[in-house]
């Protein structure tokens, strides 16, 4: 095996492990929180992107149009987020995170950051930056996972 083989296959290693993290991360937040793992999934979606439509976060979610609108009642509910209607078509509503929202999310927001404690200042900003290129690549690599799911299946991409 080659040296870039070898250190590829450890990079692929490292980044499974990431995950793997994140997702225990997501879990033990989403408890913290009373929230079901897909409602923190949306939650993170919102803190990230910002508001976005209904449609457009179900797409996100890889959920139904239905299951989101359950999910976004459940979080209304909670005062976690709320609908804003669209001025320029009411059949549209945007989702966003409000003031009571941010409030509860306050405390969690802060213990990601702490990932990064052992890394120095110096360092940090190629870390952001590769964090970013990892990022794009899998969304790229998601997108054409999906395309060849949908054309395999003779079904429309979404």
């Amino acid at each position: 095996m080659s040296p870039r083989a070898h250190a590829r296959d450890d990079a692929t290693i490292a980044l499974r492990e990431l995950i793997l993290a994140g997702e225990r991360y997501r879990i033990a937040v989403a408890a913290h929180l009373d929230l079901t793992v897909n409602e923190s999934r949306a939650i993170s979606y919102l803190l990230a992107r910002g508001p976005m439509g209904q449609t457009d976060l179900a797409t996100e979610l890889g959920l139904t149009t239905s299951s989101t609108t359950t999910l976004v009642d459940r979080l209304e509910r909670r005062e976690m987020v709320r609908r804003v209607p669209d001025p320029s078509d009411r059949r549209r509503s945007t989702v966003e995170i409000p003031e009571s929202g941010v409030r509860r999310l306050r405390e969690v927001r802060d213990w990601m950051p702490h990932a990064f404690d052992p890394i120095g200042a110096d360092e940090l900003p190629g870390v952001a930056a590769s964090l970013g290129t990892i990022a794009a690549a899998l969304r790229s690599v998601t997108a054409e996972i999906d395309a060849a799911r949908a054309e395999r299946s003779g079904r429309k991409r979404r």
